[in-house]
């Protein structure tokens, strides 16, 4: 992975976000069971994450698996678990040496204890990088995120921390699990599906959006380049017109 972010960078969105749909029926075309799919999918991670730095990428948020996964078959939901353990293991060294910092986001109460343990090590060994910051929503949905901020906030209003009419759209943000993330600038789509599953409903009411015919597994980095330099044409007014 590049280790210098001042190369060839392009004016283009600084945080991505990607829902990465289509394993499936990647794998099923070509006659494969889904999980081989979901492994091809999961080596197209490390392409997307190598480019960022050159497209001027500073963030980059993947939904890994949703609150609603749960209800995929249990050997799907199994097989998806193996693979982000093995994932975690295989990729912890390259992504530390590399200057990329990984965060998860999501409710990790229903994920197992050796998973959880996996993931709190690759924060912690990741903690100092600063080149890429790349987020896994995993177990993830929006207002699953939410209601479990909403909660939080509700026990510092009891407990005397934060007053009703101190409440405005600038507080939820502090108690969201992406409280330290920019908002997404640019949240991609794949395999040709136009919905956004639950996914940053927050975080995203501002962003542009680009629903694409490709399959995550095919999908690549001169694809997301050419998204990114879409992303720098636009003109983002945020409710504004033109003066």
């Amino acid at each position: 992975m590049p280790k210098d972010p001042h190369n060839a960078q392009v004016a283009g969105p600084r945080h991505v976000a990607i829902i990465m749909d289509g394993n499936g029926r990647w794998a099923q075309a070509r006659g494969r069971p889904r999980l081989f799919g979901h492994h091809a999918g999961a080596r197209r991670v490390r392409e997307v994450v190598e480019a960022c730095p050159g497209l001027g990428v500073k963030y980059l948020t993947v939904f890994a698996f949703s609150t609603e996964n749960w209800k995929r078959t249990q050997v799907e939901v199994a097989g998806l678990m193996s693979l982000f353990r093995r994932y975690i293991v295989k990729e912890t060294r390259t992504l530390k040496d590399n200057g990329i910092r990984v965060r998860f986001i999501g409710d990790r109460v229903r994920l197992d204890a050796k998973l959880i343990d996996l993931m709190d090590t690759l924060e912690r060994e990741t903690q100092e990088n600063d080149l890429v910051h790349l987020t896994v929503a995993l177990n993830y949905g929006g207002r699953d995120e939410v209601a479990r901020a909403t909660k939080r906030l509700a026990r510092d209003v009891a407990d005397g921390k934060l007053h009703p009419e101190d409440v405005d759209e600038e507080t939820l943000p502090r108690y969201l699990d992406t409280r330290v993330l920019p908002d997404p600038d640019l949240v991609i789509r794949t395999s040709g599906e136009a919905r956004i599953s639950n996914f940053l409903l927050w975080q995203s009411a501002y962003s542009e959006y680009e629903f694409i015919d490709t399959l995550w597994p095919d999908f690549t980095a001169a694809e997301l380049e050419r998204l990114c330099k879409s992303f720098g044409a636009r003109d983002r007014r945020f409710g504004a017109v033109p003066a």
